[in-house]
């Protein structure tokens, strides 16, 4: 089986860090106008930097080896949101979005949106913050490894979802339906290696958030 294309996008939450991840060696780095600040933080040289660049003003690099795309501030687009779509468009099926949750509530929604986007597109998500992992996950099953310290939490994003089985979590379900206007998924813990989540329709938004009462 071919190995999926993976790429990671850096947003430009000013609190983020991103501390935790670790990045595949043949990685491909997109950066959305702020988030080459971060990537600079982390000492990672971007294979593209994209957007209006209204948060980073400074100069940009002047390397071959870095792709400069630049937009006019008046677009429907996120900056994030143009890294999606290039990330998409040049055939990266996981998406790893950095320093996306955080900073501004609005971006960290319109992040989540841009979650949907890549779902509706086959392709994988994930947003990732110190402290946060966010996910989306359509009809089927897909398998959460545990992540010690970490509460997990299931959300409906679409009105409803049903056919919901949680399995190896401190609070199972078997054939649940959850609905986005109550919260009933938040706080679980997966008690063992992994959790298996199972969807028959709908579709979920999941994530892990570090319990901060823990060191």
């Amino acid at each position: 089986m071919d190995k999926v294309k993976k790429c990671y996008i850096f947003a430009g939450s000013p609190d983020a860090k991103c501390s935790e991840l670790v990045f595949d060696d043949d990685r491909y780095v997109i950066c959305a106008d702020g988030g080459y600040l971060l990537a600079k933080k982390l000492g990672i040289t971007p294979d593209v930097i994209i957007g209006d660049f209204d948060t980073y003003t400074k100069k940009l690099p002047q390397s071959s080896d870095i792709e400069i795309l630049k937009y006019p501030p008046e677009k429907d687009d996120t900056d994030t949101m143009l890294a999606v779509k290039l990330a998409l468009n040049r055939g990266y099926r996981h998406i790893v979005i950095c320093g996306a949750v955080g900073g501004r509530l609005d971006h960290t929604i319109a992040n989540i949106q841009a979650l949907y986007y890549i779902l509706k597109h086959e392709a994988y998500g994930e947003l990732v913050s110190d402290g946060n992992y966010v996910y989306m996950q359509g009809p089927g099953v897909r398998v959460y490894n545990r992540m010690r310290g970490y509460y997990f939490s299931v959300f409906s994003y679409s009105g409803e979802c049903s056919g919901l089985s949680l399995t190896g979590f401190k609070y199972p379900l078997k054939n649940g339906t959850i609905k986005s206007s109550f919260p009933i998924g938040i706080s679980n813990e997966i008690i063992g290696k992994s959790g298996i989540v199972s969807l028959d329709k709908g579709v979920l938004l999941v994530t892990f958030s570090k319990d901060m009462h823990q060191k």
